[in-house]
């Protein structure tokens, strides 16, 4: 014992063992404490935010439930990007963010704006993999199954949560995009829209035409002055032809009171056709007056306009194949999408709105897959028969 007590104390004339053991703990502890303060510095929003090229995702995640709620409860970078189920899947998050600063400083692949665009969707991808491959533990760290009470929650969300939570679900299955934008997970509806715009340079010499874009609406030939905007998929009768030019009859129906004149396609739906000027409603001509199931009055009207002939076409089966896509491509990403038939023309306005930051459309894009949904609904047949001509 005394020669083990000397070993320790006196293992030369130098240094003692016991003495190089407390150096070697106090380093191991300065080590330890170091890292982990890094990985605790390198965690925070400040550490994530602080690369240029993460501002827009902070914009976005600022927007959004999770950095401002009516409860007063933020989640932060690491609550979502980094799992902490486990040493493993914490770690590699960790060495995952080391890409980033890598494509930031090194390869300079997402230092624009344009290329952060440009790589968004693999981004995006790496991190719906994490979460796939933790069961969206950073998720469930906040959002139980077990917490959860059905009862208390909204009808449409029980119905969803319940079989969710019975299968132990994985939250990204349904809940991509609600910090950031979602990426273009695919662009096939977009070339289509480029081939049927080629195609519709030219009016066809027919006498009933569907516009593929809003188009504006001239009170005058020649007129550089737009006295209103005609909706995409409406239809008009054309009643004369000069150059580059059509004039046009639009038929439609305008609710008795109001303030702003809207066109819309069937009595009682907002459908809407066209929206008119004070010049282009002084061509208005009433056909019939009705009286819709809620007591309000309608006119049944006629107006006239010119507008640009280019993309006309004189039949929307083409539009509505491009439309169709569209819908499948921007509204299946998260759940499958809904038959159209799920819902009424009125219904699927706010549908689509309460959905918007959920994909992304230009405004024409919304437009036209809203009056393709609309006259597909559940109430709208004879707009759906009539819409195959």
């Amino acid at each position: 014992m005394k020669k083990f007590w000397h070993f320790l104390t006196k293992p030369s004339s130098r240094y003692s063992v016991l003495a190089i053991a407390i150096v070697f703990i106090l380093i191991t502890l300065a080590g330890v404490f170091t890292f982990h303060e890094t990985i605790e510095f390198t965690s925070t929003n400040e550490f994530c935010t602080s690369c240029h090229s993460m501002k827009q995702n902070y914009i976005e995640y600022k927007t959004s439930l999770h950095y401002k709620n009516a409860y007063g409860v933020r989640a932060e970078c690491r609550d979502c990007h980094i799992p902490e189920n486990n040493p493993i899947d914490f770690m590699k998050a960790k060495m995952g963010g080391l890409g980033d600063i890598y494509s930031e400083f090194v390869s300079k692949d997402i230092d624009t704006p344009a290329k952060f665009e440009a790589n968004r969707l693999r981004m995006a991808e790496d991190v719906w993999k994490m979460m796939k491959a933790t069961n969206s533990a950073p998720c469930k760290s906040c959002h139980a199954y077990s917490a959860m009470d059905h009862a208390k929650q909204s009808p449409a969300a029980a119905a969803a949560m319940t079989p969710a939570a019975a299968k132990d679900m994985n939250c990204i299955e349904c809940h991509k995009g609600i910090v950031h934008q979602l990426p273009h997970m695919k662009n096939g509806f977009q070339a289509e829209f480029t081939q049927l715009s080629a195609s519709a340079e030219t009016a066809p010499r027919a006498n009933n035409l569907y516009a593929i874009t809003s188009k504006q609406l001239f009170a005058a030939k020649g007129s550089s002055s737009a006295q209103g905007q005609l909706f995409p998929a409406s239809e008009v009768k054309v009643l004369d032809r000069q150059g580059d030019e059509l004039q046009i009859q639009i038929s439609g129906w305008a609710q008795q009171g109001l303030t702003a004149n809207m066109l819309m396609q069937e009595m009682g739906k907002k459908i809407v056709v066209a929206a008119l000027e004070p010049e282009l409603q002084k061509t208005q001509k009433v056909i019939a007056t009705e009286t819709a199931k809620d007591g309000a009055k309608w006119d049944h009207v006629e107006v006239t306009a010119w507008i640009a002939q280019k993309g006309m076409i004189a039949t929307l089966k083409p539009l509505w194949t491009y439309a169709e896509n569209m819908y499948q491509d921007s509204c299946s990403q998260c759940h499958a999408a809904p038959k159209p038939s799920h819902l009424t023309a009125n219904e699927w306005i706010g549908s689509l709105n309460s959905m918007r930051q959920y994909f992304i459309l230009n405004k024409n894009e919304e437009r036209v897959l809203l009056k393709y949904l609309q006259l597909h609904a559940k109430d709208s047949e004879q707009a759906a028969q009539t819409a195959t001509k």
